[in-house]
This record gives structure tokens, sequence and C-alpha cells, in this order.
């Protein structure tokens, strides 16, 4: 009885070994039937990298302006939440001006 009950186990575990041994062909061929379109949009991408990061630099800085005028006419007005406007504005473009950094470290 044992001896049926260990061979049904053996036979079950190399019934599941297969599936998962096919599944995982199946996995890694489409994997490399995609390496192909992944591959040449990285490369046009890696082609618009100095473009968008001057987009972004433009962007923080017509940003970057604004936050300006709105901290000094809250500052000439004596509004009491100054403090708090130039550390959400300072820290966002302090991200704002390194996130082209990262991003082009991740393209090269």
């Amino acid at each position: 009885m044992i001896e049926k009950m260990t061979k049904r186990i053996s036979e079950m575990i190399s019934k599941s070994k297969k599936k998962v041994l096919a599944a995982a062909a199946f996995v890694g061929m489409t994997g490399f039937a995609y390496a192909g379109p992944i591959g040449s949009a990285t490369s046009e991408l890696a082609q618009y990298r100095s473009e968008i990061s001057g987009l972004v630099y433009a962007v923080g800085g017509i940003v970057g302006f604004v936050g300006g005028l709105r901290i000094y006419n809250k500052w000439q007005n004596g509004d009491q939440d100054v403090n708090k406007e130039l550390l959400g504005y300072g820290g966002a473009m302090i991200f704002l001006f390194i996130v082209p950094t990262v991003v082009g470290a991740f393209f090269p």
C-alpha cells in the first residue's frame, strides 16, 4: 500500500515538473520574441534623451520663476506661510533638476 502511494506521488511530482518546465520554456521563448521591439524602442528613446532633458529643465525654470514670484508676493504681503511655500518649491525644484540626471544614467 505504501509503495503504491509513493509511486503515485512520484508520478504526480514528475507530471507537475513537466508542466512547470513547459511553462518556463514557453515564457522564455516569448521573452526572446519581444527582445527586438523592446531593444529598438530603447534605442529610439536614447536618441531623444538630450531633448527631453532640455525640455524638463525649461519647464523647471518656468515653474521656478512662477514659484519665486508667488513667494515674493507672499513675503511682501506679510503672510505667515512663506517658509512653507519656500520649502515646497525648493524641494520640487531640486527634484525636478535631479530627475533628468538620474534618467540620463539609465539611458547612456
